[in-house]
């Protein structure tokens, strides 16, 4: 893999703002100097330190260090106030925002002189498996989204979208994780209730969704037809299959949907 050949600097280091940064170093992309990350807690930079990434207390002494790229990993709870005190800095410069549901023109308005691309990764990054969307701004360079696939590609698959795409990207693979975690859970459980150890069962269940998901990945096969693999006539797994479908694909539907009216109550649609 090629390194980068910019310095990029997190706003933020919590679950995902850590796992870019660790994420670049882990993957090669990025030697320990030429990642930094601000955050005011000081355990999670300390996690960064031991890394050897450069951390800071306040976000502004960091951009103020010259990063070329600034991620915004902060949520848009708290986004409107970093916007404000970093507006300034971040003059003619690249920011990559992850906040769900903050759409482009708001971010354009708040950082009226910045190049702002929207991303919206997933956990996965920080194990190199991520997903990751990509939308630029309207004063975004071509430059601008390569820096941003670059960095986001290091950590997994990175995509370039249209805005309109990205809530729906949001609530599928942004939250998916914390569906595919819940299935596990599930499966776990049910295993447990028949009779399996909890911990046979789920180190079992996980090494399967693994498998599926390389195998899916690796063949580009449909869902579809990998499950008729697994599916013989009159057999277990049809009978599975026939119960399970149904309920899964609501339950599903109606997941995604909670988490775009989410989306829109953020952004104060």
């Amino acid at each position: 893999m090629d390194k980068l050949n910019f310095l990029v600097g997190v706003v933020g280091a919590g679950s995902m703002g850590g796992a870019i940064a660790s994420g670049l170093v882990a993957s090669g992309a990025a030697d320990p100097s030429g990642v930094m990350a601000a955050d005011p807690s000081e355990a999670s930079r300390a996690a960064l330190d031991e890394l050897g990434i450069r951390t800071f207390a306040d976000a502004a002494e960091m951009v103020s260090a010259g990063p070329d790229v600034v991620v915004l990993a902060v949520t848009p709870q708290i986004l409107p106030g970093v916007l404000a005190g970093l507006a300034a800095l971040l003059a003619e410069r690249p920011a990559l925002s992850l906040a769900a549901g903050v759409p482009l023109a708001t971010l354009e308005a708040a950082l009226p002189t910045s190049r702002v691309v929207r991303v919206m990764p997933n956990l996965p990054v920080k194990v190199l498996s991520g997903a990751t969307a990509i939308c630029a701004g309207s004063r975004a360079t071509a430059a601008d989204v390569e820096r941003a696939r670059g960095i986001f590609g290091a950590l997994g698959s990175a995509r370039v979208m249209r805005e309109d795409q990205l809530d729906a990207e949001g609530a599928v693979v942004s939250c998916g994780p914390a569906y595919i975690a819940l299935f596990a859970d599930i499966l776990t459980r049910a295993a447990v209730e028949h009779g399996m150890a909890c911990a046979d069962a789920r180190e079992m269940v996980l090494s399967t969704m693994r498998g599926v998901a390389t195998q899916l990945l690796e063949s580009g096969e449909h869902p579809r037809a990998y499950m008729d693999k697994v599916t013989s006539p009159g057999g277990t797994t049809a009978a599975g299959l026939r119960a399970l479908e149904p309920d899964l694909f609501l339950a599903v539907e109606d997941a995604v949907d909670a988490a775009l009216r989410r989306t829109d109550e953020l952004a104060g649609k």
